[in-house]
């Protein structure tokens, strides 16, 4: 694969390059109804697949942010085309790495020595490349070490990033108003937390520890001696990306096995640590031979404070979802419901939530609860697609919920899809067992 000698890092190339990405979009949608003109069966998904190449391909050069947005995408499989899905998907692993020289002058940066000072061999080529960092292969006393490096300028661009995308998600989700700001600056103070590799040793650390009481859930070590604050030391994990697992295997035992781990695992935090690794997308996690699941990225951490765990797990029960005057409560304690809204806004967004979270929440009305049932995932989808079409929903002021909500939604609806992809049986509070050890 190619490789990067440069990235965009102020505003103005970055959104020259995004502007440049605008006018491919334009010109597909051009071409597109240009074809529909004189074929009236034509259908959208030549479209898509044009507009999904061209979009990715903009992201990708930007690296950083720009592309974690991407990353984001393609866990919503019931919101996007299959063709951004598809493509998105990429940025989990399939991204163009730095060059050698790149990657030695960021050594030299924030080590103060090359990576031949450093260790015994290092792979100038890198082994995966993703949103934020890249991954190189390296030896030291013996040891198989995995090396991640941050792209130049990265934390540097995701305030000027997400300026530049503002008014686009506003106008998507509709947001209103001052209180809009709020989610901005939570995905900013996440996306910044990200870059900060000191860091992300520190969380990796802790949470590994406390975690480790868990059958069949393995993590690498971390060698802050030779990690900084753009570069990360771990052991060298073997598996295959849980991706590639669940594509090929066709053992439910192996699936439920694993399923369980990894349920396990987000429960054990979410209940427990009251903090949870928030980035489950596949590429962050392994399968070993033995068929222990291998989290390996702890970049993302979502603390979780009791004013919003307490009102948001109680809704988790149905005598809750089902009793009017809690369920009201509840809602403007999650700030779903706000005192400036009209009768109308009261009335739709209680039937909207009472309806999303009486589904959503399924799993853990039961003891037990199979991710592979399709007709699960079916309502999802159907309650997706009405509420995407709803004409009334557009109208409407966007701000629901708090700022929480961002970071343990995408840490449900990935957790979901995973346990989906796998196809996995699991028991719901297997977790408990752990509790004490």
């Amino acid at each position: 694969m190619k490789t990067i000698d440069y990235i965009p890092t102020n505003k103005l190339q970055r959104a020259s390059k995004l502007v440049k990405t605008g006018v491919k979009v334009g010109g597909n949608y051009a071409k597109y109804y240009g074809k529909k003109a004189f074929n009236s069966e034509l259908t959208r998904e030549e479209l898509d697949d044009d507009n999904a190449e061209d979009i990715y391909d903009g992201l990708k050069s930007l690296k950083g942010s720009a592309l974690k947005v991407a990353q984001m995408l393609s866990m919503e499989k019931n919101i996007l085309p299959k063709a951004y899905v598809e493509k998105f998907s990429l940025s989990q692993f399939s991204v163009p790495p730095l060059s050698a020289a790149l990657v030695r002058k960021t050594f030299k940066k924030y080590l103060d020595k090359y990576p031949e000072e450093l260790y015994d061999t290092f792979t100038t080529q890198s082994i995966n490349a993703a949103s934020i960092g890249q991954v190189h292969q390296a030896t030291k006393d013996g040891k198989k070490l995995a090396v991640k490096i941050q792209y130049p300028g990265v934390a540097d661009s995701i305030s000027s990033d997400l300026a530049l995308v503002k008014p686009i998600a506003s106008r998507m989700f509709n947001l209103k108003g001052k209180d809009k700001e709020k989610y901005f600056k939570e995905v900013e103070d996440k996306l910044l937390e990200e870059t900060d590799y000191i860091l992300e040793v520190n969380q990796s650390q802790e949470i590994t520890e406390k975690c480790s009481v868990i059958p069949n859930l393995k993590f690498p070590k971390y060698y802050p001696e030779w990690s900084s604050e753009r570069i990360i030391t771990m052991d060298w994990m073997v598996g295959e990306h849980l991706s590639e697992f669940t594509a090929r295997n066709t053992d439910q035992n192996s699936a439920d096995k694993i399923g369980q781990a990894l349920w396990d695992f987000y429960m054990y935090q979410m209940h427990h640590l009251k903090q949870v690794h928030a980035d489950p997308h596949p590429g962050n996690f392994l399968v070993d031979k033995d068929q222990n699941l291998i989290a390996i990225d702890f970049g993302c951490i979502k603390k979780v404070p009791h004013e919003f765990y307490t009102p948001y797990f109680e809704l988790a029960e149905p005598e809750n979802i089902n009793n009017p005057d809690i369920f009201m409560t509840k809602m403007f304690e999650l700030e779903i419901l706000r005192k400036d809204d009209s009768p109308e806004e009261i009335k739709f967004f209680s039937e909207l939530f009472h309806e999303m979270l009486s589904l959503f929440t399924k799993p853990f009305h039961l003891e037990d609860f199979d991710f592979s049932d399709e007709r699960f995932f079916a309502q999802i989808a159907d309650l997706s697609d009405k509420y995407s079409k709803d004409t009334q929903l557009r109208k409407m002021n966007g701000n629901r919920g708090s700022k929480h909500f961002l970071y343990i939604n995408r840490t449900f609806f990935g957790l979901y899809n995973l346990m989906h992809d796998l196809g996995a049986k699991i028991k719901v509070n297997n977790y408990e067992n752990y509790l004490n050890k």
